[in-house]
């Protein structure tokens, strides 16, 4: 089946200034952030791409511009399932005094029993992400074929909870995986189990173009005896 690229959002003005933007609006990039969203298409130069999605929020929007720019061909569709967590009353607080809130142990120890006041659990956020992009990955399966490569640009703490699921591991594990802005992580969702073929990489990703468009023999891929040969 289909391979999702999944991309952080870069860096944001939130992020350099301690803040927890959760769906807070007007929460842009910040130079860094413009930055990594500028190296974007040529870190993807290589692999097509059947379809673009992305969480509506402003950050990733901007990320994924210069991307839309270099393919016109694409168009970006949104999807609020992927958008951040809801973080309710804690949305736009600085993570230094949020450090000293009780439920922060729990979001950090135990996140499957963490509910935001205001806001929602999450094994909510997970649930939403992954109803969307089991979704989306069977639409550009029907749609593309099982060979297609697809991008959704989202959140941090979406992206670890979407990992967690494709991985087998529980949600109180999440906290394990990390995810800097404008990495990539990437899975294929095969109709037995996901592989995951990178995780917050933010570096070459050559290897993630479709078998004849690298040179790859059809015998190999996730799974493959011995590890495979990986990207020519």
């Amino acid at each position: 089946m289909a391979t999702l690229i999944l991309v952080r959002h870069g860096r944001s003005t939130a992020n350099t200034a301690g803040l927890l933007a959760g769906w807070t609006p007007g929460v842009a990039l910040d130079e860094r952030g413009a930055a990594q969203a500028a190296a974007l298409p040529g870190r993807l130069a290589g692999i097509p791409l059947a379809a673009v999605v992305s969480s509506p929020l402003q950050r990733c929007l901007e990320t994924l511009r210069p991307l839309l720019d270099a393919r016109p061909e694409l168009e970006v569709r949104t999807e609020d399932r992927i958008g951040e967590c809801h973080y309710g009353d804690w949305s736009g607080r600085k993570l230094a005094e949020l450090a000293d809130e009780p439920l922060m142990a729990v979001v950090q120890q135990h996140p499957s029993a963490a509910v935001f006041p205001g806001g929602e659990s999450m094994r909510a956020m997970q649930a939403r992400a992954v109803e969307a992009v089991r979704e989306w990955n069977a639409r550009i399966d029907e749609e593309h074929g099982e060979d297609a490569v697809f991008l959704m640009c989202s959140h941090g703490d979406i992206i670890k909870a979407l990992v967690a699921d494709a991985l087998g591991m529980h949600l109180d594990l999440f906290q394990r995986i990390h995810a800097d802005p404008c990495s990539v992580t990437a899975v294929r969702y095969t109709r037995l189990r996901p592989f995951v073929l990178r995780l917050g990489d933010t570096g070459d990703l050559a290897g993630l173009a479709p078998r004849e468009s690298r040179g790859a023999g059809p015998a190999e891929g996730p799974g493959t005896v011995g590890g495979g040969a990986g990207a020519t």
